[in-house]
């Protein structure tokens, strides 16, 4: 077998789940698709290797492509939210590429169509530098430019920066958060699926009440809790001005895109709250934002098809080379 001989393997590594799928011919949309936690397998290419013959077979990729939720050095990866690393090149298929999760993300908008989309506000889209972010096990941040040879992603770690506080309640929840041992809260402390849960637990303290024990899906799930709906009020807020800074930084005209596993399960509510007033609150840029679009992601494996494409578009490259 040589290499970008079918099927190629793609493969979208998170935190907490290692998503896969196969792709049978160049611009199809993978098949095959399973979703492997990772807490299941010591390294990634052991889970690769239970995909692959579980769930497809037996078969034997030509070209991988896979994306993972951490920095990524040449061949060599490091999750950062799981302790997974390792080169890509221990997967022995003759061509394998990384990207990192949100540059694969990145590379998918292109490629989404209106029902994989839900607006949150804004005009329609524009042509332009796009953003994609999304909160999940840890928050993810990237961008696609527009170039002479067609889309380029651009790949980051922006999740990292400090998080954005712009009221009183905001503030005191950084100091609680700074008191439980965090001295420097970045965006992803709070924007996360364990975001949630800090989030929770300082609200309980800032309001003088004792709450139980929740995960991310209780909190969302209790919609009669009072405490908990406040969570996810101050999450989307906050949210909102996080994304408002990252299409500054960005340049993003051509809109802002949401993914991450938390926001899909909480779409209305993301509609309904305070996002994308706070997205376009900046004392000098409001007019600015308020002419970018802000859309959630909802088709349920954005990062295969992201993968899916550059890996055709690659092999493209290496025909015409």
């Amino acid at each position: 077998m040589s290499a970008f001989d079918l099927p190629w393997l793609v493969a979208d590594i998170g935190g907490t789940n290692a998503r896969f799928g196969l792709v049978t011919s160049p611009g199809a949309r993978p098949s095959h698709v399973a979703v492997l936690a990772g807490a299941d397998h010591p390294s990634l290419s052991e889970a690769v290797d239970a995909y692959l013959a579980e769930h497809a077979g037996g078969a034997r990729p030509g070209a991988a492509c896979l994306a993972v939720a951490g920095p990524i050095d040449g061949d060599r990866y490091r999750l950062t939210n799981s302790p997974w690393s390792g080169s890509v090149h221990d997967l022995g298929v003759p061509f394998a590429a990384l990207l990192n999760d949100f540059e694969a993300l990145a590379v998918s908008l292109p490629h989404l169509e209106g029902a994989d989309l839900v607006s949150l506000g804004g005009p329609d889209p524009v042509d332009g530098v796009k953003a994609v972010l999304g909160p999940g096990t840890g928050l993810g941040v990237g961008g696609l430019v527009p170039t002479e040879h067609g889309w380029t992603p651009v790949p980051g770690e922006g999740g990292h920066v400090t998080v954005p506080v712009v009221d009183r309640r905001e503030l005191e929840i950084v100091r609680v958060l700074q008191s439980r041992g965090l001295r420097h809260v970045v965006a992803e402390h709070v924007l996360s699926g364990p975001g949630l849960v800090r989030l929770h637990r300082a609200l309980a303290e800032v309001n003088g009440v004792t709450a139980p024990e929740l995960t991310a899906s209780d909190i969302v799930a209790r919609l009669d809790d009072s405490l908990c709906a406040e969570t996810v009020e101050v999450f989307c807020g906050m949210l909102g001005s996080f994304s408002g800074n990252v299409a500054l930084t960005l340049g993003a005209r051509g809109g802002v895109y949401l993914g991450g596993g938390v926001l899909p399960r909480i779409v209305d509510r993301v509609r309904a709250s305070a996002f994308r007033a706070r997205f376009t609150d900046n004392p000098d840029m409001a007019e600015y934002l308020r002419g970018i679009s802000t859309a959630l992601i909802v088709n349920p494996q954005p990062g295969l098809a992201g993968a899916a494409a550059w890996l055709a578009r690659r092999a493209a490259a290496e025909l015409v080379g």
